[in-house]
């Protein structure tokens, strides 16, 4: 049996509706040995962990699943699901089917292709959107510019996918939303190889994500925006 290379974090917060086709996708890419997907039932409150244990079970191939008992945030989810990976590379996508899990192997083929790179750090890149999105996407980019001095394209697009030494080497890790632009700001700073490539962001299948109305979109940002600051006090800070 080939050693695990690379493993994939997909954390579910009440996405009971949504599972039957994730799982489904997610046995459809399970192709190769020496990769591994894990579904992280981040403390939800409808059917998730029930319906989890209906359609896994013990001969569903590099597909596993763990539960986080109380939802502590996106991030705390993600973590959670990191520290079981067994791979070299490591990155997360969303449970809610608009990006394909399928990118998952477009991102082994950036890094199969760039293997002598020892800091890679690959990235995707969302189209297909809505204009009201991409302005909001854009003025996040352009705000983190003028805060943190870097520009960072699509901060909040999947997958993300990195090295165990870059993930042995952060601490920190925020448990909440910010965890994207905390992980791709990192990346940046250590001067990684960041490969971006295009995915396509479709609709949600089911249920109400946490960004998808107008009032949600300036919560979101909001959030986004003290968190930059307090990433700009810690990087003076540790100067």
């Amino acid at each position: 049996m080939e050693p695990i290379q690379y493993s994939f974090v997909i954390p579910c917060y009440n996405e009971e509706d949504n599972l039957p086709i994730l799982i489904k996708r997610c046995q459809e890419i399970l192709v190769r040995d020496d990769m591994e997907i894990i579904l992280v039932d981040n403390g939800s409150t409808d059917r998730t962990q029930q319906v989890l244990a209906e359609l896994l079970g013990p001969a569903t191939k590099g597909l596993s699943s763990m539960k986080v008992g109380i939802n502590q945030g996106y991030g705390f989810g993600i973590k959670a699901g990191l520290a079981r990976c067994k791979g070299q590379f490591l990155g997360w996508t969303h449970a809610d089917l608009q990006t394909d899990v399928k990118d998952f192997l477009k991102a082994i083929e950036l890094i199969e292709a760039n293997k002598n790179i020892t800091n890679l750090y690959v990235k995707g890149r969302r189209y297909g959107r809505n204009p009201i999105d991409v302005i909001f996407t854009w003025a996040m980019s352009l705000f983190e510019l003028m805060v943190l001095g870097v520009w960072i394209p699509d901060i909040n697009a999947q997958p993300n996918l990195f090295t165990r030494t870059f993930y042995n080497n952060r601490t920190s890790w925020p448990d909440d939303f910010s965890l994207d632009l905390f992980v791709v700001y990192q990346a940046y700073k250590a001067n990684q190889i960041i490969k971006i490539f295009p995915v396509y962001f479709g609709k949600r299948v089911s249920g109400i994500g946490h960004n998808d109305t107008l009032k949600d979109k300036f919560k979101f940002s909001w959030r986004a925006t003290l968190f930059s600051f307090k990433l700009r006090k810690l990087i003076k800070n540790n100067r």
